[in-house]
């Protein structure tokens, strides 16, 4: 049994495009309170997401290295209260906590 009802399937929002997905995922994670460099992927050919104010869950098709193996991330959060912590974790149970600076980039520089 799903737990994404229908009526929350038709609120979600669906984008295709590198370059719109590039644009909305940045405005996204800012509006969340989340770093708008946190997730720099090139060639993006599709965003969707289950997020929160400063939390991602069921993050799907993003991978990390970690310790020369690549690890899949499925969920992300920044302390609250703010601690300036930003905490990354894997299907694996690993999980890596840096400072929410080290994910910021410079208005106008792409992704």
């Amino acid at each position: 049994m799903s737990l994404v009802t229908e009526e929350i399937k038709a609120k979600a929002q669906y984008y295709q495009g590198h370059q719109f997905c590039q644009e909305k995922s940045k405005f996204l994670l800012t509006e969340m309170g989340l770093p708008n460099g946190l997730l720099p992927l090139q060639d993006i050919e599709e965003f969707s997401a289950y997020i929160e104010h400063k939390k991602i869950k069921r993050l799907s098709g993003v991978k990390a290295k970690e310790l020369l193996i690549w690890v899949t991330l499925n969920e992300i959060f920044v302390d609250d209260p703010p601690t300036d912590k930003i905490t990354i974790k894997s299907l694996t149970g690993l999980s890596r906590t840096s400072p929410v600076s080290a994910f910021e980039i410079e208005d106008g520089r792409e992704l």
